[in-house]
């Protein structure tokens, strides 16, 4: 039950982040940008909190599963999230009403790694929740 309430809530952030995505491209304004924008550095913290939570979610969502690259574990969450943030970014530059601006992506970055770390301690203290409790 748990699994699938993950799943749901990830996707469902998703397509908010989609909307929200879909609202810049056009141009438009909404209760989201209009708090965000006289905040100092608020699309940033934006950045950051919306592709972190996602990528919790994702991790989550995934049941923490990783690949490997070499002899580092990837989550497939954060890396899925990565890349959906790496072309979203980089499109960015070929839409006339957005800016494609490193410190977006910097931030993004800054989001994804910070709640990859909280996968991981989430992972390990559950890993070892379960552990004990088997014993």
């Amino acid at each position: 039950m748990f699994y699938k309430l993950t799943v749901s809530i990830a996707l469902g952030f998703f397509a908010f982040i989609l909307w929200a995505i879909y609202q810049a491209n056009t141009g438009s304004s909404n209760l989201l940008f209009d708090l965000i924008q006289p905040l100092p550095y608020g699309d940033k913290l934006g950045h950051f909190g919306l592709f972190g939570l996602l990528t919790l979610l994702a991790n989550l969502a995934s049941r923490c599963r990783t690949l490997s690259i070499g002899r580092f574990k990837l989550y497939w969450g954060s890396t899925a999230v990565s890349l959906f943030v790496l072309i979203e970014e980089l499109s960015q530059g070929l839409i006339p009403t957005r800016t494609l601006d490193m410190m977006d992506l910097a931030a993004d970055g800054l989001g994804i790694t910070l709640f990859s770390l909280l996968t991981y301690l989430i992972a390990t203290n559950t890993r070892s929740q379960t552990a004990h409790e088997k014993t």
